[in-house]
């Protein structure tokens, strides 16, 4: 199914903050996505499997997972509305995906494949831009995780995750906050209680 300009506001007003379209060039942008749609818990990207597309977070909330070795599940990133996300390795590089995608929520995506996302960029240098400039914005908020990761006591990442993600407290069990955040769950419940 193909998004409609109408349908898809919230798409213009994202590329707006990183380039200039008007309304006919929104409308051919556009023909390069294609709606998906999840219902809760269901696999997006899996482990294991080829990554050919990337999404943009029309409605919904999503997590992506690293599974350890021994076991254990870290939590990599969060994508709420208007958020991107995709194992970026195997979809670049075309190479097997190491991190399972999942709905936490029942999900509308706008779809972008490798190869549309090639076409797109070629006739739009406008969307190249974009793709370079939100892919700073997106290095820039790696790094300074990572950084607060190494750096910090739990309660400045904890901090962090309110500051990035104000609403997930309402939309994600205290779990998945706890594994996200590499506490337990009841050291999660006194940072709440403080707030």
């Amino acid at each position: 199914m193909k998004p409609t300009p109408s349908s898809c506001i919230d798409f213009k007003k994202h590329l707006d903050r990183f380039i200039e379209i008007n309304d006919a060039e929104f409308g051919q942008i556009l023909e390069y996505f294609s709606i998906k749609k999840l219902k809760k818990h269901q696999l997006l990207v899996r482990a294991g499997d080829a990554v050919h597309h990337t999404y943009w977070t029309k409605s919904g909330l999503l997590t992506s997972t690293f599974t350890a070795p021994d076991g254990k599940e870290h939590i990599i990133q969060f994508a709420d509305e208007a958020c991107w996300i995709t194992d970026q390795n195997a979809f670049y590089h075309q190479a097997k995906a190491i991190f399972n995608i999942a709905a936490v929520e029942d999900c509308e995506l706008l779809s972008l494949s490798f190869e549309n996302r090639e076409k797109l960029c070629a006739a739009f240098h406008k969307m190249e831009h974009f793709f370079r400039k939100k892919a700073n914005d997106s290095f820039t908020k790696q790094q300074k995780r990572l950084l607060t990761y190494l750096t910090s006591d739990s309660q400045q990442r904890f901090e962090l995750l309110l500051q990035e993600y104000p609403k997930l407290m309402q939309r994600l069990s205290k779990k998945t906050l706890a594994a996200y955040l590499g506490v337990s769950r009841e050291t999660l419940s006194r940072f709440t209680k403080k707030g």
